[in-house]
């Protein structure tokens, strides 16, 4: 199977896949043109809505757009900057948790809920307590339990909430501080910042527990650092295959997708190698899925648009793990 674009009649990015009722859903972000300056706080990424895609054959068949499922208006602590968002299903409730700007210019995770995949949705009035940043992906595991993934760096303000020990005045760009006016910086060899995951409450509605931190070590055990082209930047996303804990993740300025792999859902994870080679487009955000059998690779591009980074394209390969659990590097075509 060669790559294949799953909706070229409209820019749709950053997918959330899950198979929902025998038939597999995406949930992407939906990026417009509004002629908004480019900048490192990501400032030119001025989603507002959600939708749904489904598919019965995803190698064949054409998307069917559920349309709107969420606007910004519909969020009342939302101000604007609908990005990411992902989809969990639990007593046959489905809930989307998403990540917007609050008035002040600060990114929170929210959730909204729905009686079928195809939603509408229904916004709390509130964010989730304690969240912060962006790109959510939610996990359920075997015994039930849910967790939420999150973090991103430059726009995504993970490095707002860095310990000042590891901000310095020169080194490796961790993007804007929280003032708007400066940039934030620590050295090449100190850790990388992580991203983070809580577990969810039983109605999953707030954070059960403290986000922890994701951490991603070498095969030494030794945490990445933040010279390493491969540590995190964004685009969390988990999955299970057999018994083990797979965290792949977007490194955002070095434009790889990577994989680490760990024996619980809180790590650590070794780092295991690349999963996809940068595409046309500044961003990378994917997510991995079995349906019917056949492991995917979803993910996006620029190519439709020229390059134009904010306005990219969902696209499909097939996925690949190799006898020792490794996955074989997806070749963008």
């Amino acid at each position: 199977m060669k790559a294949r674009y799953l909706f070229p009649s409209d820019y749709m990015a950053d997918p959330s896949a899950h198979v929902f009722n025998g038939k597999l859903y995406i949930y992407p972000s939906h990026d417009r043109e509004t002629g908004a300056a480019f900048d490192d706080d990501g400032g030119h990424f001025q989603m507002r809505d959600y939708h749904v895609l489904s598919f019965d054959n995803v190698e064949t068949d054409p998307a069917t757009d559920h349309g709107v499922i969420l606007d910004q208006d519909q969020v009342p602590w939302a101000e604007k900057q609908m990005w990411d968002s992902d989809v969990v299903e639990k007593d046959g409730k489905y809930y989307l948790i998403f990540s917007a700007k609050d008035y002040n210019g600060v990114f929170h995770l929210g959730v909204a809920i729905a009686e079928q995949p195809e939603g509408p949705f229904i916004a709390q009035e509130h964010p989730i307590r304690g969240s912060f940043s962006i790109d959510p992906c939610t996990f359920k595991d075997d015994d039930g339990q849910v967790y939420c993934y999150f973090g991103g760096l430059w726009g995504g303000q993970l490095q707002w909430y860095a310990a000042p020990s590891q901000l310095q005045q020169e080194g490796i760009d961790l993007g804007p501080a929280g003032d708007r006016k400066t940039q934030l910086f620590t050295t090449p060899d100190a850790p990388a910042l992580h991203s983070f995951v809580a577990r969810m409450s039983d109605d999953l509605l707030q954070f059960s527990e403290a986000p922890r931190p994701v951490v991603i070590v070498d095969k030494e055990g030794q945490p990445l650092k933040a010279g390493d082209p491969h540590r995190f930047f964004e685009a969390s996303w988990m999955h299970k295959y057999r018994g083990k804990y797979y965290f792949s993740y977007s490194t955002g300025d070095s434009h790889y997708l990577c994989y680490a792999i760990g024996e619980t859902p809180y790590g650590p994870f070794t780092y295991q190698g690349v999963l996809l080679e940068p595409v046309v487009g500044w961003t990378t955000h994917h997510c991995i899925v079995e349906y019917r059998g056949q492991w995917y690779l979803f993910y996006h591009d620029c190519v439709p648009s020229d390059g134009v980074t904010h306005l990219r394209s969902l696209k499909v390969q097939r996925l690949f793990y190799r006898e020792d659990g490794t996955i074989e590097p997806v070749v963008n075509e």
